[in-house]
């Protein structure tokens, strides 16, 4: 009985336990609920305060409104030190400084002034650059209009208006990237996304060059250049605006702020972006063992993969896939057209060797195609990354414009991948592109386009082409000065192909021709062989042709015709000193910090010691 009632008793202190350790456990969730609940209240009353605060100060001034405009939440527009400084007063001078490096300063001033009435009263000077692309593309819609009103029965006009099309929407794509990542970064940090805006703007000036340049010379080409003219001029004025708003921003005195959750989220969003490639992409770079890459897709022509054609691997991959999509290319010449789109971002193509795993297409100029859309491979998507392999173009010299691949993925890297054709072979179009150990073989023209990039330790080949012709390595495009894009072959060899050895003496050859005004080309450490003539630089069609403001640079070159002596004398060219060379390196001439971390197979500076 003793032990019975021992037991009962042991039972009511067993339940009186339980009973407190629920209490606790209850009272320790409601104290957690009370201190999320303050601190959620006190972001809150932080807010509110501070739009009280402004309410008040806008009743003060203005005792005729009886009830307070309501305030943007903080989600849209997070607190920060910059935004307090910007008082009425001030806009005006804002605007003049931000428009004193433009090239169009009165249609600067007056585009942000009419931005800044939309935008009553300003808080934030990113709103000034906002507005500003928001009116390049609005002019946009409006010159596009125009084109299309244009009557013409002429086919070869009809199809440079179609592709004026698919260009004015690639424009309009990236305008709106661009105004909606402005405010991505707290305004201290917005030195973070102008790298992606000066490469985004930078495009939207090539696409506006590339409609223009789709109509044959004459009355009607004339007339659409005239149209594009404005919108060119918006965009000039805001690449100028990123450079200025960035040193404006940087002046003004930090202040430190609590921030919101949201404000942190967006800042978490801009590091992710402006990371490049994860360890695991590293070891991509270098692995041997393809196989051992676990591919998403492989592309076998004997039906040894799941697929046949590349085409068919790209239709395979998931909407909106999250990560890097690999597709392995087995050996074996793929003759298909293919096209890696914007919406196909992170793709990995690997193949079994440059002269083993081939696309080819034989698309010319020549059969009365735009030579936009001769290229065999075209690669859009963001972070396109391809190793060991080839891309041809089979047209010939008799084909005069034909492209092997048309490449304007941002952030772009090819590895041990080859080049072939005659004139036009590469197509480096537009955004940041990275080649390393690659080899480039063509004739006139053969690495043409707009792109900010970078060929390192490159063998580029000049072949043999058409009787008389001159064979010119480069044709860059860059059309505006604060453009930051041009091409830098560090590191790489120059030289005749083995058909153009015997007859190198019939064709002369040089490292490059200026295609449009503000051309830009530097080559440094790299051995130039003999086949380059001693002059280095070739006039555009015999003229003086933007020989005052394109930009061609050397730096210690070698070789028989690495000397500089003998030269041009044009304004325009210049050998540099080691402190401008450091200016094309990897890390500062592709901006930003998604090529940082890498490690090999990149070279970040000077290879000299």
């Amino acid at each position: 009985m003793a032990f019975q009632d021992f037991d009962k008793i042991q039972e009511r202190v067993n339940a009186e336990r339980k009973r407190k350790f629920r209490k606790r456990i209850i009272l320790g969730f409601v104290s957690a609920l009370v201190v999320v609940a303050a601190i959620i209240g006190g972001a809150f009353a932080y807010v509110t305060y501070g739009n009280k605060t402004h309410e008040q100060a806008k009743t003060t001034n203005n005792k005729t409104k009886d009830t307070p405009k309501k305030s943007e939440s903080p989600s849209q527009k997070p607190p920060s030190s910059a935004a307090q400084t910007v008082k009425p007063g001030q806009v005006d001078k804002i605007i003049q400084t931000l428009c004193h490096s433009t090239l169009y300063k009165p249609v600067c001033e007056k585009t942000l002034k009419n931005g800044t009435k939309k935008d009553t009263p300003l808080s934030d000077p990113r709103r000034l650059l906002e507005s500003a692309i928001v009116a390049v593309n609005e002019d946009l819609d409006r010159v596009f209009k125009k084109v299309l009103s244009l009557k013409t029965e002429n086919k070869d006009d009809k199809d440079a208006i179609a592709q004026c099309k698919l260009l004015v929407d690639e424009a309009k794509e990236e305008l709106g990237t661009s105004a909606k990542r402005i405010n991505d970064t707290e305004v201290n940090n917005f030195a973070k996304v102008a790298p992606y805006l000066d490469s985004w703007l930078s495009a939207v000036m090539s696409y506006q060059e590339s409609c223009v340049d789709g109509f044959e010379e004459g009355k009607l080409k004339t007339e659409i250049r005239k149209n594009f003219n404005s919108s060119q001029v918006l965009t000039s004025n805001s690449l100028a605006m990123i450079k200025s708003l960035d040193g404006y921003l940087t002046s003004v005195p930090k202040v430190k702020t609590r921030h919101l959750l949201e404000s942190r989220s967006l800042a978490v969003q801009t590091d992710h972006t402006t990371s490049w490639l994860s360890k695991k992409e590293r070891r991509m770079l270098k692995a041997v063992d393809v196989k051992a890459l676990k591919p998403n897709a492989t592309v076998a022509k004997d039906g040894s993969g799941k697929f046949t054609t590349i085409n068919d691997a790209l239709k395979a991959m998931p909407a909106k896939y999250q990560g890097r999509y690999i597709i392995y290319v087995k050996h074996g010449v793929y003759d298909e057209s293919v096209i890696v789109d914007k919406k196909k971002a992170n793709v990995t193509m690997i193949g079994d060797g440059s002269q083993k795993t081939i696309v080819t297409g034989n698309k010319s100029h020549a059969k009365k195609i735009q030579t936009f859309l001769t290229a065999t491979f075209v690669a859009q998507g963001e972070g396109f990354m391809a190793q060991s392999m080839g891309f041809r173009n089979t047209a010939g010299p008799e084909g005069h414009q034909a492209v092997a691949i048309r490449v304007q993925s941002d952030r772009s890297v090819f590895l041990n991948c080859r080049f072939e054709g005659y004139q036009d072979t590469l197509h480096a179009y537009t955004h940041r592109q990275y080649y390393k150990s690659c080899v480039i073989v063509g004739t006139v023209d053969f690495i043409f386009g707009d792109a900010a990039a970078i060929f390192q330790n490159c063998d580029i080949f000049i072949r043999k082409g058409s009787p008389g012709q001159k064979n010119t390595v480069t044709a860059q495009g860059r059309v505006d000065k604060f453009q930051t894009t041009g091409f830098v072959i560090h590191n790489c060899t120059i030289a005749p192909n083995e058909d153009l050895k015997p007859a190198k003496a019939q064709f002369k050859s040089y490292l490059g021709r200026p295609w449009k005004k503000h051309s830009r080309t530097v080559v440094m450490e790299s051995t130039i062989e003999d086949v380059i003539d001693p002059v280095g630089w070739l006039r555009w069609q015999e003229t003086d042709y933007a020989v005052d403001t394109l930009f061609y640079a050397e730096y210690k070159n070698d070789g028989p015709s690495g000397a500089t002596a003998s030269r041009v004398k044009w304004p325009g060219f210049r050998v540099i000193k080691k402190e401008e060379a450091m200016k094309y390196t990897v890390g500062p001439f592709l901006q930003g910090e998604w090529i940082n971390g890498i490690g090999s197979p990149v070279k970040f500076g000077l290879y000299e010691a």
